[in-house]
């Protein structure tokens, strides 16, 4: 009786391991497309219209600015000063100045970051992201290519079904004239 356990066992170990064999094989290396998609930014930032040096970009950012947009960081949820902002204007990229998002389309999505549902069409351009092992949609600011974000499906239904979840450090608010 102890012999067909332990031919069981063996056979469940093996078919373990040619389930475990075959998944791994059919894994997509997040590696390979992490670089495709680095590659792709590199190719496209020699044509923005705004390009600096590393240096010149860290003489006119701060250190936070700096490493959001040009490095694709993500500050702290509930850190940014934008969060509950409710005043009408336009949110600019705070390295450009380029109109990025209307304050009209904000809204609370509970995340901790500045989000909208729509961007002001032509100044927002999107990339691939695989950072933390998944494929998610980055965006950046399309005249000077600084990182702002991402945006996701999960956005208010009423409306585009999107959330561009936006680091508050990456922009600047510019209230409406009265």
């Amino acid at each position: 009786m102890v012999k067909v356990d332990e031919i069981k066992k063996i056979g469940m170990n093996k078919k373990l391991v040619l389930v475990f064999c075959i998944v791994l094989a059919g894994c997509q290396g997040n590696s390979q497309n992490k670089k495709m998609a680095v590659e792709n930014s590199d190719e496209a930032a020699a044509s923005y219209k705004v390009t600096k040096t590393e240096a010149e970009w860290q003489k006119e950012l701060t250190p936070e600015q700096f490493y959001v947009l040009r490095k694709a960081a993500t500050e702290n949820a509930f850190s940014s000063d934008l969060l509950d902002n409710k005043k009408k204007g336009v949110y600019v990229c705070a390295a450009c100045g380029t109109e990025l998002f209307k304050s009209e389309h904000k809204f609370d999505s509970g995340t901790g970051w500045p989000s909208f549902d729509r961007e002001i069409p032509g100044n927002v351009a999107y990339d691939v992201d695989y950072k933390i092992g998944y494929k998610r949609t980055e965006e950046h600011c399309a005249v000077c290519g600084g990182h702002l974000g991402h945006v996701f499906d999960d956005g208010p239904s009423a409306t585009t079904g999107q959330r561009h979840c936006i680091n508050g450090v990456a922009l600047k608010f510019v209230p409406t004239d009265k």
